[in-house]
C-alpha cells in the first residue's frame, strides 16, 4: 500500500483486493483531513453583519410586496418595433409622461373636465337632448381636492422613488387630481352618451380610452375611489368603470341572416330611446359611441356577479381592472406542469379543421373561456370573438408587461391566451377561416397582416402551463383518434363543397331509382312467368 500526502489531506493507493472468488481493480481511498489551523469555519465580522441584515429583512420581503404602477420590463421594451405601444399618444396620466411636449395640448382638457366633474350635479336640470349625468353629489372643488391631498402619502408609494423624488407634494397632489377628475369625467361623459360635452375630436376621444390603459400611463385607484366615493352615490361610480370597460370591448355580429340585423339595429336604437333598455342611459348609446372606436375583445367578460365574489381589494389601477374583465384566473388553476412535459404539438386552424375540428364563437368576452366538445366523428372548439384593429397591439402588449412585472398575480392569463391563438393562426388562410366563423372581426386590414400581428406579439411570451391544458389534451387526443382523422379526411376529399354533397345525394337517388326500376323489372318478369292462379 502506498502513501502520498498533500497539505490537509492523505490519498492511500490499495492494490487490488479480492473478495471472495473475484478481483477487484486498485482503488484510491481518499481521506481529507482538516488542518488544526484551518479558519474556514469562522465567520468574518463583515458575513455576521450581512446574515443580521438579513434575518431583519425576513419580515419585510413579503410585506413590502404591495401592488405598485410599474415601468415596462425591459425584456419588453427592447424590442424596437413595440416601443411606440407603450407609449401616450394625446394625454399623459400620472408622472411617467408628465410635461412632454407631446401632450400638452391635452393639459388644458384635463382642467376643464376636473371643473366640469366638480360642478356637475345629477339634481340640476339638463339642456334638451342631453342625457342626465349618474347620481351625483354636489361637492365643493375645494373639498374634492382636499381629499386627493390626503392620499398623497400612500399614493406615492405606488411609485419608484426616483420617478416622484422631483415632485413636491403640492405638484404631486395637483397632477393627481387633475388626472384623476380627467378620467372619471371622460368615463361618465362616455357612459352616460355625453361625449359632446368633452368638447374633443373624435380621434382624440379614441386615442384617449387607448393611453388610459398603458403601463406606464395609470393611475393609483385609491385616487380614483377617493374622488368617487365623494361624488357618487352608493357603488355608482365602480359601476360606471366597470360599464366602460365592458362595453368598450363592443361584441363583433354573429353571422346570421340579414332581416335579423335589421331588426336588431332597430330594437337597439329605438329601444335605447324609449327606455325600454334595461339601462338605456348607459348601455345602448355607449354601445354606438365605442362601436364607432372598434375595442378589441368581446364577447361578455366576467358577470358583475361573479367579479363581486372576488376580492374585495381595490385594484391597483385601471389596467389591473381591465384584466380582471378579461381573464378568470380560476380557469388556469390546476392541470399541467413544467416538470412532466405535458406539452401538446401546436397545430393551426386550418389543419384542425381538416382533421374535423370545426370552430364556433363563444358566448363570452372572458379570453380563457376557451371550450372543446368532441363528438363522434367531429369536434367543437369554441373560442371568445374578438375585434382587431389598430389599438389591439397596444393593449395586448401592455396587459402582456403588467403580467411580467414583480408583485403581480402570475396567472399569465392574457399571455397564455395570445400564445394560443399564435398557435391557432400561421398564416391568412388560418384568420380567414376564424373570421369566417365570427370569431374574429378585422378592422386592421388584410387577413396577413393579422396573422402578422399574433406572430409579432407572441415572440418570446412564455405561457401559463396550466393554461388550456384540458383543451390541449382532447385536441391531442382527437389526433391520436385514427378512425376520426379517416374520417374528417375522407370528408374533406369528397364533401368539401356543398355541390360535392348535392351531387352525392343525387347519385344516391339514381342508384335508389335504378335499384326500384330493376326491381319492379324483376317482379313484373316473375308475375309474366308465373301468373297469379297457376299451380
Amino acid at each position: 500500500m502506498d502513501k502520498q500526502f498533500s497539505k490537509g489531506k492523505m490519498v492511500t493507493k490499495e492494490e487490488g483486493r479480492s473478495i471472495g472468488n473475484e478481483t477487484f481493480a486498485d482503488e484510491y481511498l481518499i481521506t481529507i483531513h482538516q488542518d488544526s489551523n484551518s479558519k474556514s469555519n469562522e465567520i468574518s465580522e463583515n458575513e455576521r453583519q450581512w446574515l443580521y441584515s438579513l434575518e431583519m429583512r425576513r419580515g419585510y420581503i413579503v410585506s413590502s410586496q404591495k401592488p405598485k404602477i410599474q415601468t415596462i420590463p425591459k425584456m419588453h421594451r427592447d424590442n424596437e418595433s413595440n416601443i411606440r405601444c407603450y407609449e401616450p399618444l394625446v394625454v399623459s396620466i400620472g408622472p411617467f409622461h408628465h410635461g412632454k411636449s407631446k401632450l400638452q395640448l391635452m393639459e388644458k382638457y384635463k382642467e376643464l373636465l376636473a371643473i366640469q366633474f366638480a360642478d356637475q350635479d345629477s339634481n340640476q336640470p339638463r339642456p334638451e337632448g342631453v342625457l342626465p349625468w349618474r347620481l351625483t353629489n354636489s361637492v365643493s372643488i375645494h373639498e374634492l381636492y382636499k381629499k386627493v391631498k390626503n392620499t398623497v402619502p400612500n399614493v406615492r408609494e405606488c411609485y419608484a422613488d426616483e420617478l416622484v423624488k422631483d415632485y413636491s407634494d403640492e405638484v404631486f397632489a395637483q397632477m393627481m387630481f387633475l388626472d384623476g377628475c380627467f378620467i372619471l369625467q371622460y368615463f361618465h361623459c362616455i357612459v352616460t352618451g355625453n361625449y359632446k360635452e368633452l368638447k374633443m375630436k373624435s380621434h382624440d376621444i379614441a386615442f384617449i380610452r387607448r393611453d388610459l390603459f398603458l403601463l406606464e400611463n395609470q393611475l393609483p385607484f385609491e385616487v380614483l375611489q377617493v374622488l368617487m366615493s365623494c361624488k357618487f352615490k352608493n357603488n355608482v361610480g365602480m359601476e360606471m368603470i366597470k360599464t366602460f370597460i365592458s362595453s368598450a370591448h363592443t361584441k363583433p355580429p354573429q353571422p346570421h341572416g340579414f332581416i335579423q340585423s335589421i331588426k336588431d339595429f332597430f330594437l337597439d336604437f329605438f329601444g335605447g330611446i324609449q327606455g325600454k333598455s334595461p339601462n338605456p342611459e348607459s348601455y345602448t348609446r355607449t354601445k354606438k359611441v365605442m362601436n364607432f372606436f372598434g375595442k378589441i375583445c368581446e364577447g361578455e367578460g366576467p358577470s358583475l356577479t361573479k367579479q363581486e365574489s372576488m376580492k374585495s381589494r381595490l385594484p391597483a389601477h385601471l389596467l389591473e381592472l381591465l384584466k380582471t374583465h378579461l381573464i378568470d384566473p380560476k380557469a388556469f388553476s390546476k392541470g399541467g406542469c413544467y416538470l412532466r412535459g405535458e406539452w401538446c404539438s401546436y397545430r393551426s386552424a386550418m389543419e384542425l379543421r381538416r382533421a374535423g375540428i370545426h370552430f364556433r364563437p363563444g358566448k363570452s368576452r372572458c379570453l380563457s373561456d376557451v371550450k372543446f366538445n368532441s363528438f363522434h366523428f367531429s369536434a367543437l372548439l369554441t373560442l371568445p370573438p374578438i375585434t382587431i384593429d389598430d389599438s389591439t397591439k397596444s393593449e395586448f402588449l401592455n396587459l402582456v408587461a403588467y403580467e411580467a412585472c414583480p408583485d403581480t398575480p402570475d396567472d399569465f392569463g392574457v399571455t397564455s391566451y395570445i400564445c394560443f391563438m399564435e398557435s391557432l393562426i400561421d398564416h391568412a388562410e388560418d384568420v380567414k377561416e376564424l373570421r369566417s366563423k365570427g370569431i374574429l372581426l378585422n378592422f386592421l386590414g388584410s387577413d396577413q397582416e393579422v396573422a402578422d400581428l399574433f406572430n409579432e406579439i407572441a415572440r418570446d411570451l412564455v405561457p401559463n402551463p396550466h393554461a388550456f391544458v384540458d383543451v390541449k389534451n382532447k385536441i391531442e387526443d382527437h389526433y391520436k383518434n385514427k378512425g376520426k382523422i379517416w374520417v374528417a379526411e375522407w370528408q374533406n376529399t369528397h364533401f368539401n363543397t356543398p355541390w360535392t354533397i348535392f351531387a352525392f345525394v343525387a347519385a344516391l337517388f339514381v342508384i335508389g331509382l335504378q335499384f326500384a326500376d330493376t326491381s319492379l323489372a324483376s317482379i313484373q318478369a316473375y308475375y309474366s312467368v308465373h301468373p297469379k292462379g297457376n299451380k
